[in-house]
């Protein structure tokens, strides 16, 4: 078994978080309504918040027994932060963003109630040159490191990270956060994909996420439940692999 595979007790198929990437809360029901039970948990962005019915289909998706991941990425004076996170504490949302300072992520962990505050380490759309435009002049693993390290000392519950950088923390933090991944490719990278930093699924598990975010690979797909059911049954693998 890979060193690093969660031991976490988390039912394999919330495993699998599925971004609604969409404009309008119509092509969200939608999707979900195509994927059916092979999805138990989203997440939620800004496209879809722009949308100004976001509440409503977070509502009908705690009503159809689905988690919710709610990605705003809150970055803004802390007792802002702090006063939005407790707020959205209120709405049935399982897992939130928070970005920023150590401040931006205590008002944030103080005001979480029963609500999953995750932070955000870097985005996996970003690579070596991105960081050093945006003035970073560590390494991405030192950068991710460092972010998690602060976020389990502030109270955070877990971190976004690559999964190509799960395994580092795994090996400095152990089993003491969520790893949410994103950036997951079960199939060949399109031209035009944004994201930089990307893993297998099999990859980010072995290397210790407990969770995967997959968006447009599942939802341009020819038939997305045939593509969700397909990753289901590649976690399912990985998890239970002795070898």
């Amino acid at each position: 078994m890979p060193d690093f595979l969660t031991q976490k007790n988390i039912p394999a198929r919330e495993r699998l978080i599925v971004a609604l990437d969409v404009a309008t809360v119509p092509e969200a029901h939608a999707l979900v309504e195509a994927l059916g039970d092979a999805v138990v948990f989203y997440k939620v962005g800004m496209e879809l918040f722009m949308s100004g019915e976001c509440f409503g289909f977070i509502e009908a998706l705690k009503q159809r027994g689905k988690k919710v991941f709610v990605d705003l990425k809150f970055f803004d004076v802390p007792a802002t932060v702090g006063r939005a996170i407790k707020a959205l504490s209120t709405k049935g949302v399982d897992f939130a963003t928070v970005h920023g300072n150590d401040a931006i992520m205590e008002a944030a962990a103080k005001n979480k109630g029963g609500l999953t505050v995750l932070a955000v380490t870097a985005l996996t759309s970003l690579d070596r040159g991105d960081l050093d435009d945006l003035g970073f002049h560590c390494d991405v693993d030192a950068l991710v490191l460092s972010r998690a390290k602060r976020a389990l000392h502030i109270g955070c519950d877990g971190i976004v990270s690559s999964g190509l950088e799960a395994a580092l923390i795994r090996a400095q933090l152990g089993d003491k956060l969520l790893v949410v991944s994103p950036g997951i490719r079960p199939v060949n990278n399109r031209e035009e994909d944004d994201q930089k930093r990307v893993v297998s699924v099999a990859a980010a598990f072995e290397n210790g996420a407990d969770y995967i975010v997959v968006g447009r690979p599942i939802r341009d797909a020819d038939n997305p439940r045939a593509m969700a059911e397909k990753i289901q049954g590649q976690i399912a693998g990985v998890l239970t692999r002795t070898t």
